[in-house]
């Protein structure tokens, strides 16, 4: 995913590495790589100009301060490469943002949603995504099955619909979609559901017929949000087709779907700026869990290839219980200390497939992008075979598989010996490098923010499973009353996050 705009910021960054200072040659070099790469990536000509001439005006009229203070009154050291490459995430963010998230609620109170979008862009697995989204935030969904053009259109929205456990409003035989959709609003009303997902039919292009009954829906419904869904894949195209709708009906923002599935990532970079239209959810994957609000900071911090931590906060905040995470954050403190066992490894695998694919967990880690894109997702499966073929004791002492027990462990799985061996070998290697990064609580993990708690989900590599991970440097540890105290204070602004979002999301 990206990797088309991410490999010419990072040629970018790398042509500016050890200059003294911007020159406006150096500057034009390093944006003669970006400027292809988004070409590349499908982006609307006449946006990446703007965005070019914006950032090297601010390249080269800008002063490079060398030495910043943080937050916390540290003294930190920059270079005119740092400085370029956070001007550059500065204006992807206002390129793609700002972006409101929540969805209004409309005169009866009630969270409505209807989805407009072209035939085959993937509306009704949408429609079950976002109703799927709403109901983990403690709503009570109503789907609305208003495709009456497509054959099975309602059959599949009905059966997805079953999955999630959400009831789906159909029409009688011959009723034309506004009125299925005005029934639906007042049945929402009648039975007390405070969210309605309206799946509306899509054409093959923009015609004349399709916008009429789209705008005779909406104005018998009367939706609270209207919501294009739009497919990566279609490129510049989908910008023209968010357009053409944008200039016909007014729209509330977008869903851009099959992202996971795009190298280029052209459509999410241009069609703000083109239709002024923000993009508000981001489909990522098959699963019904796999959507997500759209976060302009994470998406350019993936694109510049320094990962999206906030992101992977929220992936495991979503697939994680309240009870999981605490007993997340006691297992972190043992994983930190290199005190783990094989049983512990199958944990932490288990909620990073949870997460969801392994790429994707993985491309939102700082300095995994590339890694991503090797990672084979059939490695997590062959461990796991593994660690289900040992006894109890081998378990948690791996130390004790020796030639005999490795090949009993082999014909259990279905794996060969060498890889057994190869699984015992990296996790020793991984239990000592958690060891020394964690060092008794103070190490390198704990001082990046959010990974101390994720820890316990993805803080270990995945990668070293399947022989990609490096070696670690060493790091400095701190004094354990140092380590315990920043703990503490990381565990009260999690439970303040927490709080905060249960109240954001009850408005």
């Amino acid at each position: 995913m990206l990797e088309t705009l991410t490999r010419g910021f990072t040629a970018a960054r790398e042509r500016l590495q050890g200059v003294r200072e911007l020159s406006e040659e150096n500057v034009e070099e390093a944006l003669r790589e970006v400027r292809t790469s988004l070409l590349e990536a499908d982006v609307d000509y006449a946006v990446v100009k703007d965005f070019l001439a914006r950032v090297k005006e601010r390249a080269l009229g800008e002063k490079v301060r060398t030495r910043v203070r943080d937050k916390s009154g540290r003294l930190l050291r920059t270079t005119p490469g740092q400085h370029f490459v956070a001007i550059c995430q500065d204006e992807l963010v206002a390129l793609m943002g700002p972006v409101d998230t929540r969805l209004a609620r409309d005169a009866r109170g009630i969270t409505s949603v209807m989805l407009f979008g072209l035939q085959g862009v993937g509306k009704t697995t949408v429609a079950a995504k976002l109703a799927r989204h709403l109901q983990r935030q403690g709503r009570k969904v109503l789907l609305v099955a208003a495709d009456v053009q497509r054959p099975a259109a309602v059959l599949q929205l009905q059966q997805l619909g079953q999955r999630i456990d959400v009831p789906v409003h159909v029409g009688g035989p011959g009723e034309r979609a506004p009125e299925i959709c005005a029934a639906a609003a007042e049945r929402a009303k009648r039975q007390g559901f405070d969210a309605v997902v309206y799946d509306t039919a899509g054409r093959l292009a923009v015609d004349e017929e399709l916008m009429q009954e789209l705008a005779e829906v909406r104005g018998r419904a009367a939706p609270a949000n209207a919501l294009l869904v739009c497919d990566a894949l279609m490129g510049r195209d989908a910008v023209n087709v968010a357009r053409a709708f944008a200039e016909r009906i007014p729209l509330d923002g977008l869903i851009l779907t099959k992202l996971d599935g795009d190298a280029r990532g052209g459509a999410a970079l241009a069609v703000k700026a083109v239709t002024g239209v923000p993009i508000k959810f981001l489909g990522t994957g098959e699963s019904l869990d796999r959507i997500e609000t759209f976060r302009p900071e994470g998406l350019a911090s993936r694109i510049l290839g320094m990962g999206d931590i906030v992101g992977l906060v929220e992936d495991f905040d979503a697939v994680v219980e309240e009870h999981e995470a605490q007993k997340a954050e006691e297992d972190a403190e043992r994983i930190l200390q290199g005190r783990f066992g094989m049983d512990d490894l199958l944990q932490q695998l288990r909620i990073i497939q949870r997460m969801g694919p392994l790429r994707d967990v993985m491309a939102k880690m700082p300095g995994f992008g590339k890694i991503a894109e090797q990672v084979d997702e059939r490695e997590l499966v062959k461990v796991q075979a593994m660690i289900h073929s040992m006894t109890p004791e081998e378990r948690a002492r791996p130390e004790l598989i020796d030639r005999r027990r490795a090949s009993r462990i082999a014909r259990g799985s279905g794996r060969q010996q060498s890889e057994v061996h190869d699984l015992v070998k990296r996790f020793v290697q991984m239990r000592d490098v958690m060891a020394m990064l964690g060092g008794g609580g103070g190490g390198l993990l704990s001082r990046i923010p959010g990974l101390g708690r994720l820890a316990g989900a993805g803080g270990i590599d995945p990668s070293m499973l399947s022989g990609l991970g490096g070696p670690a440097g060493r790091t400095r540890a701190v004094p354990a009353s140092v380590a315990a105290r920043r703990r503490k204070d990381a565990k009260k602004k999690r439970k303040e996050a927490r709080k905060a979002r249960k109240k954001s999301r009850g408005r």
